[in-house]
């Protein structure tokens, strides 16, 4: 259950030769992503988890399950920030439902990246997934 913004990107990753250009097509995703301001970056947005400075600043827009889940996030890494715009693209603008049903393991799994990620990466990358469960999941229950 992909959108079709992380389509695009799994379908970038195909015509990449090798992992050096995926990466750098990953660090191009984050530096795209308008930085988010200081006085966002609280305790309160900051993910836990991760080896670099991470925050994920929600939007939900409505009620319950149904609620449209969108979300800026920024990194003080740029391959981390490249990382939260692929999040973005899997996740953003799925209802909050949805988002908990998106395999998120199996999808990031088609770009290779568990392979190709350190293990303080791959467990950084898990902690902001989880973050974004459990934001849905707490709206989904509202």
């Amino acid at each position: 259950m992909a959108t079709p913004a992380f389509e695009e990107i799994a379908d970038t990753f195909e015509f990449l030769d090798d992992w050096e250009e995926r990466y750098r097509h990953v660090i191009e995703l984050g530096k795209a992503m308008e930085p988010l301001e200081d006085a966002v970056k609280v305790p309160a947005t900051k993910v836990d988890g991760c080896a670099s400075q991470v925050w994920i600043l929600p939007r939900i827009e409505g009620d319950g399950a149904g609620a449209t889940f969108h979300f800026r996030g920024d990194s003080d890494a740029m391959i981390v920030r490249g990382l939260i715009a692929v999040l973005h693209a899997l996740y953003d603008g799925l209802s909050v439902g949805e988002v908990l049903k998106v395999d998120a393991g199996g999808e990031l799994a088609r770009l290779g990246l568990n392979d190709h990620l350190s293990s303080q990466r791959s467990n950084g990358l898990r902690a902001m997934v989880e973050r974004i469960r459990s934001l849905a999941a707490a709206k989904a229950a509202a």
